[in-house]
């Protein structure tokens, strides 16, 4: 149970920051065109 929950701990804070990566640089790329 700890493990599977690890993993897919995991996963979801690899998605998460992909997330926030992609989010940053749309918001940073909408900053500079203003």
């Amino acid at each position: 149970m700890l493990k599977e929950f690890r993993e897919f701990a995991i996963k979801g804070n690899v998605v998460d920051m992909a997330v926030g990566i992609i989010l940053g640089a749309a918001f940073t790329g909408i900053v500079q065109s203003l």
